[in-house]
C-alpha cells in the first residue's frame, strides 16, 4: 500500500469541499416553522420501497405560550390520507390507533412524533417516499391554524432526522412523547 503525502493546498481544498459537503447536509433538514405558540422542527419520513402504500412521518411539536392547542388533521397531496396515530403497550401487546379526537399539546411542553409513539400514518401513497426528497404537509391546528411543514425524507429504517449530519443526536433526546408504556 502506498501512502501518498498531499501538498498544503491541495489538503486545504480538501478540507473546503469536506466543510461544505457538512454545511450542505445541514442546511437540508426541515426548518423550524413557528405558528402561533407552537414551534414544529425535526420534520421527517423514512423512504418507502417500490409499491408501499403506507408511510409513518415525524415531527416534534413544541407548545411556548400559556394555552392549550391541539392537532387536529393532517393532510398531503402525497396520500389518498393522513391522519395523526398512537401506538401503546395494552396488556402486553402493541397497539395502533388513529387519535380521532386529535392530540393535545400543552402549554410549556413539547410532545414527539416518533416511530414507536404518536406518529403520522400516511396512507395510500401515490408514489414512493425517495431519500433526499422534501415531502410538504398542511398540520391543522385548533388554535394555530393550517401550517405547511416539510417532511425530509430520510434511508429506510433512519433513526431519525439528523442521525450522520453532525446534528443532535435523537437517541440522547430526553423523551416528551406522553407515551404511558
Amino acid at each position: 500500500m502506498r501512502i501518498f503525502k498531499l501538498p498544503s493546498i491541495a489538503r486545504t481544498a480538501m478540507f473546503g469541499v469536506l466543510a461544505a459537503s457538512c454545511l450542505a447536509a445541514a442546511s437540508a433538514r426541515a426548518e423550524d416553522v413557528k405558528a402561533g405558540d407552537l414551534v414544529i422542527s425535526q420534520a421527517w419520513t423514512r423512504a418507502t420501497p417500490n409499491g408501499a402504500k403506507i408511510g409513518g412521518g415525524y415531527l416534534t411539536i413544541e407548545n411556548k405560550g400559556s394555552a392549550p392547542d391541539k392537532l387536529i388533521g393532517v393532510s398531503g397531496d402525497i396520500a389518498g390520507k393522513i391522519e395523526v396515530h398512537e401506538m401503546a403497550m395494552n396488556n402486553g401487546v402493541m397497539k395502533m390507533r388513529p387519535l380521532d379526537k386529535g392530540l393535545a399539546i400543552e402549554p410549556g411542553k413539547t410532545v414527539k412524533l416518533a416511530p414507536g409513539g404518536y406518529h403520522l400514518m400516511i396512507m395510500d401513497l401515490k408514489s414512493p417516499l425517495k431519500q433526499g426528497d422534501h415531502v410538504p404537509l398542511t398540520l391543522e391546528f385548533e388554535k394555530a391554524g393550517k401550517v405547511q411543514v416539510t417532511l425530509d425524507v430520510q434511508a429506510v429504517g433512519a433513526p431519525g432526522p439528523s442521525a450522520g449530519m453532525g446534528g443532535m443526536d435523537m437517541k440522547k433526546m430526553p423523551d416528551h412523547s406522553g407515551m404511558k408504556m
